[in-house]
């Protein structure tokens, strides 16, 4: 039990705390211009995002952030850190609909300058330039801004939200309690394990060892689907706090965000924040393979090609998508050597 935990350390899943982030600037629409002086705001590496060279026309009704989660014990966020979770947040510019992506950190993905590697790599190389031009080109995407949150945020979050329910099974409970004694060890705190399963209000370091728990059956995938659970429960419970609390823990986040999005943007999206609509979320790659490969563990898209439409579909509403002549290459190449061992 330990040796996994130990195994799946620096595995801290917080894309979800990103997403609600989001959502936390939004709801500070009063007190916001001198908060987001404490966000660490830079775009130098914009002009090296790749992007897909052949747009579809469909995706320009569309804004698409993406979210990543680093476990960094420094709050490095810019680079040199994996980003342990990886997210895109797709909003439909007309109906405020939102849509949620989980890409699975260890896809086999073709990074750019670096060879095929597992897509979590490509942070941890060339930060968020690198990470979102292997989005784009591996997967038929423009997505251009992105924000970056550290693990300690997801607990801080919470905390302050009061907690959140949490329907916890008997499976889930053994190594729920394990994360929490190690994020106890990384923090500093003395938070006790849950003593039973079912449903219960948990605290911010219960809730993220929940979002790491990745042996039970599912594994990976599944973990996935917690990280969504826990954005939908605390996207429910931003709403019902009131906006004096909200602005008191957007003090304590905001140093630990890392974005492109300008001050002027984010105040944008905070005029639409009432209307936002979680409406579907999924993980990718849809159809999926994994297994070790020359020693290595990694998610292979089972034919990427018909992957990448089965994603336009679900994000665009586009129903005749004709993947890109690079995903149709790195779909042959993936397929060649997806058996291998």
């Amino acid at each position: 039990m330990a040796k996994k935990i130990k195994k799946s350390k620096g595995k801290l899943v917080k894309l979800l705390l990103i997403e609600i982030l989001i959502l936390l600037l939004l709801l500070g629409g009063y007190k916001i211009y001198s908060t987001l002086k404490k966000i660490n705001f830079d775009n130098s590496q914009d002009g090296n995002i790749l992007t897909n060279l052949f747009p579809d026309e469909n995706q320009k009704g569309y804004r698409n952030i993406a979210i990543f989660g680093v476990d960094s014990r420094d709050n490095k966020l810019d680079k040199d850190t994996h980003s342990d979770a990886i997210m895109v947040a797709s909003i439909n510019n007309k109906s405020k609909d939102v849509k949620l992506v989980s890409i699975y950190r260890d896809t086999y993905s073709n990074i750019p300058g670096y060879d095929f590697d597992k897509i979590t790599h490509a942070y941890f190389k060339g930060g968020y330039a690198l990470s979102l031009s292997t989005i784009n080109t591996n997967f038929d995407l423009n997505v251009t801004e992105y924000i970056t949150v550290n693990f300690k945020a997801l607990v801080n979050t919470i905390d302050s939200l009061g907690g959140i329910e949490l329907d916890i099974t008997d499976a889930e409970l053994k190594y729920l309690n394990g994360y929490v004694r190690e994020l106890n060890k990384i923090n500093g705190s003395s938070v006790g394990k849950l003593k039973s399963a079912g449903k219960q209000t948990v605290n911010g370091t219960q809730a993220t060892a929940y979002a790491r728990i990745r042996y039970t059956k599912g594994g990976d995938f599944k973990r996935a689907e917690r990280q969504r659970i826990v954005i939908s429960k605390m996207l429910d419970k931003v709403k019902a706090t009131d906006k004096v609390k909200v602005l008191s823990i957007i003090d304590d986040i905001f140093p630990q965000v890392y974005t492109n999005l300008t001050s002027t943007e984010i105040l944008k999206l905070a005029k639409s924040f009432a209307s936002y609509n979680i409406v579907g979320e999924t993980g990718f790659p849809f159809e999926k393979d994994a297994h070790t490969y020359k020693k290595v563990s990694y998610v292979f898209p089972i034919n990427l090609e018909e992957n990448v439409i089965k994603l336009q579909e679900f994000l665009f509403e586009n129903e005749t998508y004709e993947p890109s002549s690079t995903v149709k290459e790195y779909s042959k190449y993936i397929e060649s050597i997806r058996t291998q061992k």
